[in-house]
């Protein structure tokens, strides 16, 4: 149990990274696998995870994205226990920012992401032992203002770290934001940043505008450890 319960109808921050450092997404299988499991975890009756495993018995061949091309029609079954307003995967690391909307819906959505990837990324890499370093972290995200600077600061994460750009980075939500589009199989409520502002170019022109003060402080105050994700 934490010491500080999260609570429900608040927003956090959520992001860890690799024991040791080390990269816990090697190529592109690993990060549908993740991106799959932000989707399949996410069901407080697990319903989803039900539906996959007897689609799977019955289709042994097919992909998780099989799968969810026809379980989209269908999820209305869901019952989620966050929702999901951004994230990014790095290579190292990932972030995310959640909405609680189930007692524990965090810590039980959490535990249950981390446990599901890491069985997965052991079994397909020959390895044991823990793959992300300890428990997730969490920063509380208490204010609307807060709030729209770090969907700025997770949205364009590949471009503060020096990755990628973030307009052509694919592993995080930010196209979806400034796009539209919706080819990731994460239900995502970016409605929830997107309102507040008058377009998808406003939203655009405000994340990448912050983008160099971001690189300079490393992280804006409560954001990350430093030493973290150094």
């Amino acid at each position: 149990m934490r010491k500080v319960p999260l609570v429900n109808e608040e927003h956090y921050h959520i992001f860890n990274r690799g024991v040791d450092k080390r990269e816990v997404f090697m190529d592109a299988s690993d990060y549908w696998r993740f991106l799959f499991s932000l989707r399949l975890m996410n069901d407080k009756s697990n319903g989803a995870m039900i539906a996959w495993r007897d689609y799977k018995k019955a289709n042994p061949n097919d992909t998780l994205e099989q799968f969810f091309l026809t379980f989209n029609v269908r999820k209305g079954k869901e019952n989620p226990l966050v929702e999901i307003i951004a994230y990014c995967l790095n290579p190292n690391h990932y972030h995310l920012i959640l909405k609680q909307i189930e007692d524990r819906g965090i810590e039980i959505f959490m535990q249950k992401l981390s446990n599901g990837y890491t069985k997965y990324f052991n079994k397909r890499n020959n390895r044991s032992g823990a793959l992300f370093q300890g428990r997730f972290k969490s920063s509380h995200i208490d204010s609307n203002e807060y709030l729209l600077h770090v969907s700025a600061y997770v949205n364009c994460n590949s471009q503060v770290h020096g990755i990628s750009h973030a307009e052509e980075y694919f592993w995080s939500s930010f196209k979806e934001y400034v796009e539209g589009r919706n080819n990731h199989p994460v239900n995502l409520k970016k409605e929830t940043v997107l309102n507040q502002f008058d377009s998808a170019q406003e939203y655009k022109n405000f994340a990448l505008g912050n983008i160099d003060s971001m690189r300079e402080r490393k992280e804006m105050e409560r954001l990350a450890e430093e030493d973290f994700l150094s």
